[in-house]
């Protein structure tokens, strides 16, 4: 099945919120757990979160690893607010986790190099996919850790169907036709090599985590 895009961003008010409300509980565990079991040495320094979204990973992260500093970053400001609302409730976190509105690549950032890099579901919104592997090596400090993950396109648009029905067969109708347009937006794992390849970071493995779900991550040297 041909990739089909979507928009890069989720603005409208509407989507914001029914993105922000819903149950992504599942994902976002599995990605802070495979983060803190992958890279237990990283426990303080400098984390981007790029397409931090209402930033409930940029939040999950700063809570696991209490000497980390965390700048999240979307372009979307309708989803942000719901960020900025569950910082506002809590003030140790807040002085610890930056949310910046604004478009990669030209976002201005607090930091000019990062210890960590990650994405969630960043990667499928993208029209052009090396801005973010750009972006990644223009960021990263010395060693830095990339952790991206994000869906990845099923054969076919029944499978894409089939996801939706098993994974959000209660969402409100936005969000499933969200999921689904995600889902055909999304890359295969040999298409997201071919994007490493070009923007020399092979170091990186990708792998299939769940599902529905592709992990990219590692170490630069």
């Amino acid at each position: 099945m041909q990739r089909i895009p979507e928009p890069e961003l989720m603005n409208e008010p509407e989507q914001a919120r029914a993105y922000a409300e819903a149950d992504f509980d599942e994902a976002n565990t599995l990605f802070v757990d495979l983060f803190v079991s992958r890279f237990p040495d990283f426990h303080s320094g400098r984390l981007l979160d790029l397409g931090c979204g209402p930033a409930d990973i940029s939040l999950r992260l700063a809570a696991a690893l209490p000497g980390l500093l965390v700048d999240g970053v979307d372009g979307a400001g309708e989803m942000l607010k719901f960020g900025r609302e569950r910082l506002a409730l809590d003030p140790a976190l807040a002085s610890r986790v930056t949310l910046i509105e604004g478009i990669i690549p030209g976002v201005e950032l607090p930091a000019s190099q990062y210890g960590a890099l990650i994405s969630n579901s960043l990667l499928h919104h993208l029209h052009q996919p090396d801005v973010l592997w750009q972006m990644v090596c223009g960021l990263a400090a010395p060693g830095a850790i990339v952790m991206i993950m994000d869906l990845f396109r099923p054969p076919d648009c029944d499978r894409a169907a089939s996801l939706v029905q098993c994974y959000a067969y209660d969402a409100p109708p936005i969000l499933q036709e969200d999921f689904y347009n995600s889902l055909l937006a999304a890359f295969t794992p040999n298409e997201v090599m071919e994007q490493l390849a070009r923007n020399d970071l092979e170091s990186l493995q990708v792998e299939t985590v769940s599902d529905r779900h592709l992990l990219i991550s590692g170490r630069l040297g």
